[in-house]
């Protein structure tokens, strides 16, 4: 791709703008019709030459997760220690292969668009916006935040999540914000249809709103989250071991109830290490009678292999390893030569284990539970395998990675999202938070202190049910912006040809 041209200075300049404000839709700011104003922006600035326009969504995108995702440069360079160089060579990666994809919607678009103000802001943009978003959360591994259906969870159009998930929430925002510009831009004609177009959202965001898709299964459960807010830089260090599982033990000695969950890798040693703990925490949990979930890293003997895993304790015994490992964290997608190098540089090197993609759901009592590990949670279609089976939601998770910093509120609402498309509760226990407990409509019930030792206990109820998204998934959004794509294209197809 060739350098810009001087004069699209204004366009690239606005569509940064535009941007760089996008965050502000998603927590802990949540003003979420910031999104709608701020799509509507990048439209506008789409309507140019399609390497301009490729340019612009790139300014966009680049801007948007500087200014949102800043808080990954605390965990690989304040925490992690990553050499300062090798630090901004991966954020600067991130955020440019986050910004390829906005570039090449912003080229598809103008390459593909007619005349027609309203067939290119209300199907063809928003298509192939929705397209970059789902494959920026596949890529590579996929990293999908900032879909911008997040930052709607406390808006009227979360009533579409359970009938499309996250990706469905996207597009009809995005359609919101294209019928924004047609207003300003079309035609009469373009104007009352995109006026139409928004009142049928409108109305049908309204009937959705009053649907209720499942509902409650068996007596509610008496769960008890245990947030031990550990340090994440003494929470490895061999001298602190000892006190973070007694720390943890201690926590759990007196508590009841149905399920106890401690976060992921509350116990800071391979599950081999510590067997006679874990006996011990067997033997307190069928003595108090509860479900105990553990975090640990667990290790695969025969193959030589560790896991990052949630071990059930008690009269159901089970495990779930971690399917989505973090590219850098827990695998390092890099030549040999450079694992050692990061060996000499103390730098952590040695990959962990996927967990197999079929895996059994955990069960507290006659309950069969979908857990997550961390980011896991962010991928909503990787969950469904456990659904409608699973009356519950767990997730287990470690944002003091991240400080105090806007990610651990990101990723709350990213869990309240997977709430409300599956139409269970979420039981999410975290190490230093935010833990919490949130129902089958994403709405937080009650949430623990962020950084402090803390039991957050409460009554949790199972549901029974698929919604729409449980039985297909991502498939029937992704359908519809292709389409919307194609039916958009077509006329300039043809008057090219």
């Amino acid at each position: 791709m060739r350098l810009p041209a001087a004069s699209d200075a204004p366009g690239r300049l606005a569509a940064a703008a535009a941007g760089a404000v996008l965050p502000l839709a998603f927590a802990p700011f949540g003003w979420y019709p910031v999104a709608l104003v701020s799509l509507a922006v990048l439209f506008v600035t789409w309507a140019c030459r399609p390497r301009e326009a490729a340019w612009r969504g790139f300014a966009y995108g680049a801007a948007a997760f500087v200014t949102g995702t800043w808080w990954l440069y605390i965990s690989v360079r304040l925490v992690g220690g990553t050499p300062l160089p090798v630090a901004w060579l991966l954020l600067g990666g991130l955020v440019a292969i986050m910004a390829a994809h906005l570039a090449a919607a912003g080229w598809l678009t103008a390459r593909l668009r007619s005349r027609s103000v309203a067939m290119a802001n209300l199907l063809l943009a928003p298509g192939a916006w929705l397209l970059a978003e789902w494959l920026r959360g596949w890529i590579l591994t996929g990293f999908p935040w900032l879909s911008i259906g997040y930052g709607q969870i406390d808006g009227p159009l979360a009533a579409w999540a359970p009938l499309g998930g996250v990706y469905g929430v996207s597009l009809v925002t995005a359609v919101l914000a294209g019928a924004l510009v047609t207003l300003w831009r079309g035609s009469r004609r373009e104007r009352l249809a995109a006026a139409a177009v928004a009142l049928a959202i409108g109305a049908a965001t309204a009937g959705l709103d009053r649907v209720r898709w499942v509902e409650p299964a068996g007596q509610p459960l008496q769960v008890s989250l245990v947030q031990g807010a550990v340090p994440q830089l003494l929470k490895w260090a061999p001298g602190e071991r000892r006190a973070t599982m007694d720390r943890y033990q201690a926590m759990t000695t007196s508590l009841g109830g149905d399920l106890v969950v401690w976060p992921e890798a509350a116990v800071p040693a391979p599950d081999d290490l510590v067997a006679g703990y874990l006996d011990g925490l067997r033997s307190l949990a069928r003595e108090r009678g509860f479900q105990l979930l553990v975090g640990i890293l667990t290790h695969d003997a025969a193959r030589d292999e560790y896991r990052n895993s949630l071990l059930a304790l008690g009269a159901q015994a089970g495990a779930y390893h971690k399917r989505h490992l973090v590219p850098f964290g827990e695998f390092f997608p890099v030549p040999d030569a450079i694992r050692r190098w990061m060996r000499m540089m103390n730098l952590p090197y040695a990959d962990l284990a996927r967990g197999g993609r079929v895996q059994p759901p955990l069960m507290v009592r006659d309950v069969a539970l979908a857990p997550t590990i961390c980011y896991e949670d962010a991928y909503g279609a990787e969950q469904l395998g456990f659904l409608p089976a699973a009356g519950l939601l767990v997730n287990v998770s470690n944002d003091a990675w991240f400080g105090d910093t806007l990610a651990p509120h990101q990723h709350l609402q990213i869990a309240r999202m997977r709430a409300l498309e599956t139409g269970r509760w979420m039981a999410r226990s975290t190490n230093t938070g935010i833990t919490a407990f949130i129902d089958e409509r994403g709405r937080i019930q009650a949430q623990a202190p962020t950084f402090e030792s803390f039991v957050l206990s409460g009554r949790v109820q199972p549901f029974a049910g698929a919604t729409p998204y449980v039985s297909t998934g991502n498939l029937p959004v992704l359908l519809v912006a292709l389409l919307a794509i194609v039916v958009a294209a077509a006329p300039g197809i043809s008057r090219r040809r």
